[in-house]
């Protein structure tokens, strides 16, 4: 089965803890945590210690998303904060293996993160040396958004890729993903859904976390 990591983007901001410890008991297998920076995407949200607030709220790993332009400035602080595994993006102007390293001797797992205009050879370099391929299905900033179809076939070259090289990171996907999505993006590789606005948009957060595990 795949795992399930619901956003907190769209999660009921007044009462956050209290969301978190929902969607624990109803199943997820971790929990995504959007920071951005109102620089490198058009959106500012969480910081490390709201992250902090909520990590006594489950015991599921929780996922510091970076969307910010510098995130060798700030990802120890999310690590100190109680993010499990820090995701950087390709598209940063920084030392990527350098970072990936740093995080892993930390403690930490370590993810790179990809958006849809971005070539997917741009990550093929840092592949062998990470624990998760975050593939982005939507352009980062906001929650909500339509799935981008084409992006599809990049998850597919990703795991093509893995099974080629015979590695064993983790192939997350994040945007648009629903019921009729998520069985698209399995059937291409994905081991991990990243669903915000389907889940929180429900009553019931346990059956719509249970209707996204199509069987790979």
């Amino acid at each position: 089965m795949v795992k399930i990591s619901p956003s907190l983007l769209s999660a009921d901001f007044s009462k956050l803890g209290e969301e978190v410890k929902k969607i624990t008991e109803a199943g997820a297998d971790l929990i995504h945590f959007d920071v951005m920076d109102g620089h490198f995407v058009p959106n500012i949200t969480f910081g490390p210690l709201i992250l902090k607030s909520i990590r006594k709220f489950t015991h599921l790993p929780l996922e510091a998303h970076l969307m910010i332009t510098n995130p060798e400035k700030y990802w120890k602080e999310f690590a100190d904060s109680g993010a499990d595994i820090i995701g950087i993006h390709i598209e940063c102007k920084v030392d990527h293996l350098s970072i990936i390293k740093e995080i892993q001797q930390y403690g930490k797992k370590a993810c790179i993160v990809i958006n849809p205009p971005t070539p997917v050879e741009k990550i093929y370099p840092v592949l062998k040396y990470v624990d998760m391929v975050l593939i982005m299905t939507v352009n980062p900033g906001f929650g909500g958004q339509k799935f981008i179809y084409e992006v599809v076939e990049k998850i597919r070259k990703v795991d093509e890729y893995r099974k080629m090289e015979k590695l064993d990171f983790e192939i997350e996907v994040d945007g648009g993903i629903n019921r009729e999505t998520s069985k698209i993006v399995i059937e291409n590789g994905a081991d991990i859904l990243v669903s915000g606005f389907y889940i929180f948009s429900g009553k019931d957060y346990k059956e719509r976390i249970e209707s996204l595990r199509w069987k790979k």
